[in-house]
């Protein structure tokens, strides 16, 4: 599943905050310095645009090193998370603790420079494991996995048939699969994912008011 609420836009998130943060300094300054501004509303304005320098400031934190918001387009993790989620992820998760299979996680493509697109997906094999598809199972370390989180069908969606491997996963990087695995771009199209291309967790299911939630 591609993530590209963004993708249109000609600078990141964080740019555009920074530049904010840049034209309420400037902004405060002028008004600072300036003799035509009533004392009264000098202070006003001054106080209005400390507060939104630190909003600013606290936002481009938050984005950077906490929490992200992103936009489900496609249907690829269905029935996990459907067209039109709105999810926080979680970008410390893997600062503190280490990635697990099973995990939902945000990256940007692992084919061409970062960041170019983000795309959404669950960890299915770690670095120095062999996985294998055999009609639609999947097979780690030529065991099959018991997928205990929702898909179609148990075990996978075997309608598709889908075929892979077995290939034994680099050290830093995953293998990854939609759990919509007959509606998915994934490893087995585009090869593993660097660990270094990892955005974070995806924690939390914010909109819409029904589907709000964790994300498991």
């Amino acid at each position: 599943m591609r993530l590209d609420w963004f993708d249109r836009l000609p600078v990141n998130i964080p740019t555009i905050i920074l530049i904010l943060a840049a034209v309420l300094l400037v902004a405060r300054v002028a008004i600072h310095r300036s003799r035509f501004v009533p004392p009264a509303w000098r202070t006003a304005l001054i106080e209005t645009l400390d507060a939104s320098l630190f909003a600013a400031v606290l936002s481009l934190v938050i984005i950077t090193f906490v929490v992200q918001a992103f936009f489900i387009p496609s249907g690829s993790m269905e029935p996990t998370l459907q067209i039109g989620d709105r999810i926080l992820v979680g970008k410390f998760s893997y600062r503190i603790g280490k990635i697990k299979r099973g995990d939902i996680i945000v990256f940007h493509y692992p084919l061409g420079p970062a960041p170019v697109r983000d795309f959404v997906k669950r960890v299915m094999a770690l670095p120095g494991e062999t996985v294998e598809l055999r009609e639609g199972l999947v097979l780690i370390n030529r065991k099959p996995l018991s997928e205990l989180y929702p898909t179609a069908l148990p075990g996978g969606d075997r309608a598709c048939t889908s075929t892979y491997g077995p290939q034994k996963v680099p050290a830093g990087q995953l293998f990854v699969l939609g759990d919509n695995r007959c509606n998915s771009e994934d490893s087995r199209f585009f090869g593993f994912v660097p660990t270094g291309r990892i955005v974070g967790r995806a924690l939390f299911i914010y909109w819409p008011v029904p589907r709000v939630g964790l994300i498991r």
